[in-house]
């Protein structure tokens, strides 16, 4: 966004070893370059077939965005002594991809960095991390 390297680095977190090695590398970009890293967590939105369970699922997803803010929490106490990030987590409710989307833009994000997918099925339909480099509106790191 016309400066001297990147202000806002925005990850994925979905809770998969993928999205937490994408944070791990993000907090690292973080650090090294002084800018700020947002982790978000995209809660997923209900599918027409638990409609009926809204509320159970809208809780369980609610608990995994709490889950992971403690996990990150932690780990920030663990490196501590270490470097330190000037980071937030974020959570909203929708699809991943539109969801990383809209943060990325309203954060102004300089860089955009994601796990790979781990579903079979993101092979053919096309995952959250090409859907992102596709849209081609921030640089876009895909960690294995």
């Amino acid at each position: 966004m016309g400066t001297d390297g990147p202000k806002v680095i925005l990850a994925g977190l979905d809770g998969s070893d993928s999205s937490w090695r994408a944070t791990a590398y993000a907090a690292g970009l973080a650090r090294r370059q002084g800018a700020v890293l947002a982790v978000a967590y995209i809660q997923p939105i209900l599918a027409a077939a638990t409609a009926l369970a809204g509320a159970a699922v809208e809780e369980t997803t609610q608990e995994v965005a709490e889950e992971l803010l403690t996990a990150l929490r932690e780990a920030e106490v663990r490196v501590r002594e270490v470097w330190k990030v000037d980071w937030r987590f974020l959570t909203m409710r929708g699809d991943a991809y539109g969801g990383l989307a809209k943060l990325a833009d309203e954060l102004r994000a300089d860089a955009v960095v994601v796990g790979v997918s781990e579903q079979a099925g993101h092979k053919v339909i096309g995952s959250v991390a090409v859907r992102l480099v596709k849209a081609g509106r921030w640089p876009v790191t895909v960690v294995p």
